[in-house]
């Protein structure tokens, strides 16, 4: 069987030189004898590994030598604990409702301490970024949370807020895909499953001065200042995911990094955008001022044909196209590793699809 187009919102597509190194490393890592799964977390042979992933995310992202770089368990979501748990002095703090994960981070928060929603888009439907205000703004908040790119709904921040705390973003979908100034951030952190490797794998990028002020009740496992203290290594961490994000970095730095990435991610969100623009049967779902370049959500505007196009779509090898159901329609997610092809592929399909289909 010949591999598809995965346009899975994640886990995602991964590039096949990343994939078939890994397949190559599998039964031996290099001369080592044993799998990178096989291997002491503490051993010489894997502390290379990790010390390679570090180096090469701080490169990639331009990453000041004031942050420290961590890889804990849990994904993203454990975070929504983590970031209050470690970050709340005055249980206060202040977010930014511009999704479902933005909101299930305030949510969470909400469990800590006194969470201010400074800005919303809910009762839209979470189709546009929302207007922030610095006036509403709890004078006392801790650090203001923000996720930068709402998968399930197709939007981004197209520029940071300004701030006089520690700004903390969730940038799971679209970490590494476009250039950020990494002083602009106090936190960042990310889900690995969409722009770098398999699921189960967090990276958390924390300014130094950030670290050592959580709260007694914070568990050790989400304490920052241990993992820092302990490169990540408190107990046993993600040894295998750590390899594949290393793998996803070199391929990525081999690309050209970051920059050249995000000029890639932008022909490819155009060449989306633009037949959806012109579309007799498509149309998009987000704000065009917010859209995503990673999450295009769109719709024919039937259910049944919405149904019809993801079935036909993936007889043709266009898979995992079906939209979240607060959305409905189709979402296709191109994340770094989805080649211009696959795009090219897609839009095809749909402009076949609308020859045969519109009124």
């Amino acid at each position: 069987m010949a591999r598809v187009y995965n346009f899975s919102p994640g886990p995602s597509m991964l590039s096949e030189e990343v994939l078939l190194m890994a397949q190559k490393d599998l039964l031996e890592y290099g001369t080592t004898g044993m799998s990178v799964m096989e291997m002491s977390h503490r051993s010489a042979m894997y502390l290379d590994i990790y010390n390679e992933s570090v180096q090469l995310l701080k490169e990639l992202m331009s990453i000041p030598d004031n942050y420290k770089i961590l890889f804990p368990q849990g994904g993203a979501t454990q975070q929504f604990s983590a970031v209050p748990l470690n970050l709340m002095k005055t249980e206060k703090a202040d977010y930014i409702d511009s999704g479902n994960f933005a909101h299930l981070a305030a949510e969470e928060g909400k469990r800590y301490g006194k969470v201010n929603i400074a800005a919303c888009s809910r009762a839209d439907n979470y189709t546009y970024i929302p207007d922030l205000q610095k006036a509403n703004f709890d004078p006392e908040a801790d650090y203001l949370h923000i996720t930068t790119n709402n998968t399930i709904y197709g939007t981004r921040f197209t520029q940071m807020p300004k701030t006089d705390v520690p700004l903390v973003a969730d940038m799971s979908s679209n970490i590494l895909s476009e250039t950020y100034d990494v002083n602009d951030f106090g936190v960042i952190y990310a889900g690995a499953q969409k722009n770098i490797g398999p699921s189960g794998l967090c990276v958390l990028i924390v300014r130094e001065d950030l670290l050592g002020a959580a709260r007694a009740c914070c568990p050790t496992l989400l304490n920052w200042a241990v993992l820092s203290k302990n490169d990540s290594m408190y107990n046993t961490p993600n040894t295998y995911g750590i390899y594949m994000a290393m793998l996803g970095f070199r391929w990525l730095k081999a690309k050209g990094g970051v920059a050249a990435m995000e000029k890639i991610n932008i022909d490819k969100a155009q060449i989306l955008y633009d037949f959806l623009d012109s579309s007799t049967l498509f149309s998009g779902t987000a704000v065009p001022e917010y859209r995503s370049r990673m999450n295009v959500t769109f719709v024919t505007g039937s259910d049944d044909l919405d149904n019809q196009f993801v079935k036909q779509a993936a007889s043709a090898g266009l898979v995992n196209l079906k939209g979240h159901r607060s959305v409905g329609g189709m979402r296709a997610s191109i994340y770094n590793a989805m080649p211009v092809e696959g795009v090219q592929k897609l839009v095809a399909f749909m402009k076949k699809f609308e020859g045969e289909n519109a009124s």
